[in-house]
């Protein structure tokens, strides 16, 4: 079974403070012990938080998720710090969920990558972005990403 390699990882095994922005915060990479083998990876982020921009008040959403990594996988340490640097700053809906999509693939250049953010209703209507690098490879299993479309009270 191959090893990963987490030399001159920052973050791991230490204490880490948030970065105060999502521009400062640092995401970090460990090579893929199975490059060459298509395989989904998911990250569940159920209690994401960010501010309005206009009136910065609190926004949440429940955000997933996934990717089929190439040479890369995101240490997720570091995945867990850059969401939260999101807690105090300020940006509409899409601009979170893309940014922390594009940050990804910029990062790892997978050979697929998607989000899903459903985000919390404010103002009475949920919004919810999703957005993908394109077709998964074929013969991939993407499941379902689990989160039901927002119900309200009826």
């Amino acid at each position: 079974m191959p090893k990963t390699d987490v030399s001159g990882l920052s973050m791991l095994g230490g204490e880490t403070e948030t970065a105060s922005n999502p521009e400062e915060a640092v995401l970090e990479k460990v090579p893929s012990g199975h490059a060459g083998t298509d395989y989904v990876v998911r990250f569940t982020a159920p209690e994401f938080t960010s501010l309005c921009p206009m009136t910065g008040q609190p926004d949440f959403a429940h955000i997933v998720i996934d990717y089929i990594p190439n040479e890369w996988l995101v240490e997720s340490k570091s995945l867990k710090l850059f969401l939260h640097s999101f807690r105090n700053h300020g940006a509409f809906h899409e601009d979170c969920s893309i940014y922390i999509a594009k940050r990804l693939v910029d990062l790892l250049q997978p050979k697929w990558l998607r989000i899903g953010a459903y985000w919390y209703p404010r103002g009475g209507i949920p919004i919810d972005v999703f957005w993908q690098t394109g077709k998964p490879p074929e013969g991939v299993w993407l499941p379902d990403q689990g989160v039901q479309s927002y119900r309200g009270r009826g």
